[in-house]
């Protein structure tokens, strides 16, 4: 019996029923005390400049280029749920492009009777003409595939149509599609994602079609994906074993499938005959170790031969990264931080490859690259870039095969910048080590400012700079402060910066947090009365543990669709493909140091607490319900002054964006409540 089992019985278990008629009277109860006390008049005006601001005309349609017309998804105050739409580069240079509607995610809604969120579209190759859409009910995680004519507009006949699940489909040719779904008996990983790869032959029953590969129960999930250039046709498989490790084959024809012999934890991409692969562990082989964070090439059938003698492409540097890589026809295109600074670099192949760095990109901004062709056999070597700041509007760019850069679409100004100043800072956490974070508000702040301090910290996600839209009009015009943290857990500095924040790291990426907050009431500007921290999912875990270990550092505690139960969050829908990151409670030896952030059961009796707002969406299939709706009746039975709100849709993000605007208007609505002044209690 593990230690956690001796724990007295949680008597809000049943809160974990999400459909369950008694947690639903109880979460419309607190919604509707929740809107009582902060939907006002502010709150009113907030929310329709938040909406207003989301859903300019003119703001950036972004692109997808298929068989030569851009494709775009666009929400806006008449098409609140979307529309799917192309039209020519030609028309979308242009300030009004002519738009052509491919698929009217309200008009279907409407008329199906139903919630539908749109989560995508995969083509066949090389026309194009037909794709599998994905949509969703409400915004969870689970979708329904259907197939869909891109020439006739309407979905096909009798074609493809899985019923809703967790996973997703493949074209292999017209008539066959690989499906990776947890529907069927035993198809669900105890994580609940897909199992097997399935071969579905057009007109035939789907729980009939042949398995082709399975994993085990444990793993966190199997996919299959296929490479359709000419000449190196392949179909890879992939058992996903841990969060941060999986295995990958090469099918046979005939037989068994063959290992690509590489570390768990790498990633790596095949490209007609080249393998590439970025490390995040050192690897050890003979004649010589490649340290973590290394990208290195190799001919894919050398390497599946047995030879090991990799070329170099990018060795890691103090606080200089590889933040991501993706192939265009011929160019490998590489994404690295130089602490926190984006840079693009232009790998071409041969032997030895030709590596170059993109100029004519400002130093101070925020750059990410992407793919503009969505199809592979069609793919040439223009790309998109992304360039943004926390106050200067974002800029869509094409970088066109002579490596000119051309500025496509800039957003429109959301607030006047003109005041303000962004700064860069260290705070000194627990152990000595120096953690950067970002501060942006008034030039020439003269005294303590109500400041929204907002992190994530793990998952090796990285925080960089990007546009702060409504929260520029809405906070920062008004004289306010907002901090982002570049804590422990997250991906900013390389594979070490991650693995220091996971597992027994995770209080000490907790530390990092509550350093910045200490420091910002050092350097003046702000004090824990007027200091708020705000983050969701991994980020509600953190900012819960500033409620319970850091209770005096804040006056407000923003807290989105988190996990809080860390001794239960294993046997909440995917909550087992996290223990990489959080460890496993039902061992003894990982609990011993879970228990340390597990917040729900770190509420004390007699402490004292900042007010919270938590929020969390019954559509949520990722995180569960539960964590936010036990932490909020806890705190309430406590006496302590707590908010809460469940919409009935959104999934682990909001469903659109009206609901986007209601939900950041209505934390905003918290904080001029909370920071503006009250004691705890």
């Amino acid at each position: 019996m593990t230690d956690q089992q001796h724990e007295p019985r949680d008597p809000y278990l049943w809160l974990e029923e999400v459909e369950g008629r008694e947690a639903l009277s109880w979460v419309r109860t607190h919604n509707e005390a929740t809107k009582a006390a902060l939907c006002d008049v502010a709150f009113e005006a907030d929310k329709a400049m938040l909406y207003e601001i989301s859903t300019r005309p003119d703001n950036i349609p972004f692109i997808t280029r298929r068989r030569g017309l851009l494709y775009n998804f666009w929400q806006d105050a008449t098409h609140v749920r979307g529309l799917w739409r192309r039209t020519s580069m030609e028309s979308y240079r242009g300030r009004e492009p002519a738009w052509e509607t491919v698929l009217d995610i309200d008009a279907l809604a409407a008329m199906e009777g139903e919630d539908w969120v749109w989560k995508g579209c995969g083509t066949l190759q090389p026309e194009q003409r037909y794709g599998l859409v994905s949509l969703s009910r409400g915004g969870a995680d689970a979708v329904v595939v259907r197939e869909f004519d891109l020439v006739e507009k309407r979905f096909v006949e009798d074609g493809f149509a899985l019923p809703e699940a967790k996973g997703g489909a493949a074209w292999l040719d017209r008539d066959t599609v690989l499906v990776s779904t947890t529907l069927g008996e035993k198809a669900a990983t105890a994580s609940g994602y897909p199992r097997t790869v399935r071969l579905w032959r057009r007109g035939s029953d789907f729980m009939q079609a042949p398995i082709l590969f399975e994993g085990k129960a444990s793993d966190i999930y199997i996919s299959a994906s296929v490479d359709r250039e000419p000449g190196f046709e392949r179909i890879f498989y992939r058992r996903q074993i841990t969060f941060e490790e999986g295995i990958s084959y090469l099918a046979q024809e005939n037989g068994e499938p063959l290992l690509i012999d590489l570390p768990l934890d790498a990633r790596f991409d095949v490209e007609k005959d080249w393998l590439v692969v970025k490390l995040k562990s050192d690897w050890a082989l003979p004649g010589r170790t490649y340290p973590a964070d290394s990208l290195l090439a190799i001919g894919f059938e050398r390497f599946m031969a047995g030879d090991r003698n990799f070329e170099v492409l990018f060795e890691p540097g103090p606080r200089r990264v590889l933040s991501g890589f993706w192939w265009t026809r011929s160019l490998l295109v590489l994404t690295v931080l130089d602490n926190l600074a984006s840079q693009i670099w232009l790998a071409t192949p041969g032997s030895p490859w030709r590596l170059e760095r993109l100029e004519g990109l400002p130093d101070n901004a925020s750059i990410h690259a992407m793919s503009l062709d969505a199809g592979q056999l069609d793919r040439t070597d223009e790309f998109l870039l992304t360039i943004s700041s926390y106050v200067e509007p974002t800029k869509l760019a094409l970088v066109t095969e002579d490596r000119r850069i051309e500025v496509l679409k800039e957003s429109p100004a959301a607030f006047d910048a003109s005041g303000l100043q962004v700064t860069r800072h260290e705070a000194v956490s627990v152990d000595g080590e120096r953690i950067p974070y970002y501060q942006i508000g008034p030039k020439g702040q003269d005294g303590p400012r109500p400041t929204v301090l907002y992190g994530y910290g793990g998952f090796s996600v990285s925080m960089t700079p990007g546009y702060l839209g409504g929260i520029g009009k809405t906070w920062l015009e008004r004289g306010n402060v907002w901090v982002v943290a570049n804590i422990r857990g997250g991906g900013e500095f390389g594979a070490a910066w991650h693995k220091a924040g996971m597992r027994e790291g995770k209080r000490l990426s907790h530390d990092d947090f509550a350093a910045i907050a200490k420091d910002l009431v050092a350097r003046g500007v702000t004090t824990p009365r007027q200091l708020a921290a705000y983050g969701g999912s991994n980020g509600g875990l953190l900012v819960g543990n500033m409620l319970t270990r850091y209770p005096e550092r804040f006056g407000a505690i923003w807290c989105t669709v988190p996990l809080l139960d860390m001794q239960r969050y294993t046997r909440l829908l995917a909550g087992p493909s996290w223990v990489a990151e959080y460890g496993d409670p039902d061992r003894p030896e990982d609990w011993a140091y879970m228990a340390g952030f597990s917040a729900y059961q770190n509420l004390e009796e007699g402490r004292s607490y900042p007010p919270v707002l938590l929020v969390t969406s019954r559509r949520d299939d990722r995180v569960h319900p539960g964590h936010a709706r036990k932490m909020a009746a806890k705190l309430e039975a406590m006496k302590k002054p707590v908010f809460f709100y469940e919409p009935d849709d959104g999934g682990h993000g909001a469903a659109n964006k009206e609901q986007a605007a209601f939900l950041s208007a209505l934390g905003l609505s918290f904080l001029r409540r909370t920071l503006g002044g009250g004691a705890k209690t």
